[in-house]
């Protein structure tokens, strides 16, 4: 008798989560462009007009149209007047904590574009690209970024595009934390956006043309931290609300709304900042292993840096919340306390150090 065969994964089970669903819903029985020809089918194949699954069709067809006009209509209001695609040969471009992870990923992706991108780390990028320059520069240092955007400016150009990646996490209880620790945090998360801001964005504001992107995460919207992440998530929160000020300014102030601003808010995201947390699959409660992979997959840093190069190309504003269904954590404030209470023992306990970027 042979023995029983045990289930292994496999790439295709793997890349199936619920974000697949939704990118697929979205492309069939939420789009107007599929659902305008269920009715047509119904009718094809004798139906009357009069028959429920007609007019139900109809009626679902010119919902899913009505949505998705809203939706069209709003993203071309808050982009009015973008010229076209990105022309990356012209572009200079600034990333911050470019050394590692998302921000390595993304210089040396950008580089392959042809465009001139500034690297401004405590360590040096692994590159093989020459059009990647590379500044150490403590960003949390105002004077060290003044010296910095300085010999960009003379080096390279005035820069185009501003990515503020730079960040730090401890994954320490409140209590566990020192002064030096929240110091380390803010100065590093939110201190050094505001260094960058105010060393580069004389420059876009003279061209009235560019693109900020700020790295923040879904642990900075409300309801969304955990234990373990106080600093980090009430810094990432900073960051939300400086991209909403900032976009401000531009449109009501300096009268600047081509210069395009994008929010970066991850969930669950693997990257060598987070290499030391106990990964967040191994805290759940009752949940199975699979379950929990299908709903909150983590985002691989190759799909990021497809939606930041994404909004570059297309020059609109955006915000970027990565996995679909951490979209929903808007809902959150809206909630009684007990239901997200238990919804986060249940699923993940009281200690649960987050892998969220």
């Amino acid at each position: 008798m042979s023995p029983p065969q045990s289930f292994e994964s496999t790439l295709a089970f793997d890349s199936l989560d619920v974000d697949l669903v939704i990118t697929v819903a979205s492309h069939t029985v939420f789009s107007p462009f599929f659902t305008f020809f269920i009715p047509i089918i119904y009718k094809g194949v004798g139906q009357a007009w009069s028959e429920p699954t007609v007019y139900v069709s109809i009626a679902w067809f010119l919902l899913v149209t009505l949505y998705w006009f809203v939706g069209f209509a709003a993203n071309k209001w808050r982009n009015a007047g973008t010229p076209g695609r990105l022309d990356w040969g012209e572009q200079v471009i600034v990333i911050t904590g470019g050394a590692s992870g998302i921000g390595a990923l993304l210089a040396n992706t950008l580089a392959l574009r042809h465009c001139t991108v500034a690297v401004l780390d405590l360590k040096p990028i692994e590159t093989e690209n020459h059009n990647i320059t590379y500044y150490k520069c403590d960003v949390s240092d105002s004077k060290q970024v003044e010296r910095v955007a300085k010999e960009i400016k003379e080096e390279l150009g005035e820069p185009t595009v501003i990515i503020n990646n730079a960040g730090i996490v401890h994954g320490k209880l409140i209590l566990d934390l020192s002064d030096e620790d929240v110091k380390q945090t803010f100065n590093v998360n939110v201190l050094a956006q505001f260094n960058i801001l105010r060393a580069f964005l004389p420059s876009l504001l003279t061209s009235k043309r560019g693109h900020i992107v700020t790295v923040s995460s879904l642990l900075g919207r409300p309801g969304a931290a955990c234990a373990q992440t106080s600093d980090y998530a009430a810094s990432k929160a900073a960051l939300i609300s400086l991209h909403g000020a900032l976009r401000e300014e531009l449109d009501f102030h300096y009268n600047a709304p081509l210069i395009r601003t994008t929010l970066l808010a991850p969930g669950l995201l693997q990257t060598p900042m987070f290499a030391g947390q106990r990964p967040l699959r191994e805290n759940v409660r009752f949940m199975p292993g699979w379950l929990f992979d299908f709903l909150l997959p983590t985002v691989p840093a190759n799909a990021v840096v497809k939606e930041i190069i994404k909004a570059l190309d297309l020059q609109e504003s955006r915000e970027i919340v990565m996995p679909e269904l951490a979209k929903a954590y808007a809902l959150v404030p809206l909630l009684p306390y007990w239901v997200t209470y238990y919804i986060k023992w249940v699923s993940l306990g009281w200690n649960w150090p987050c892998a969220a970027g």
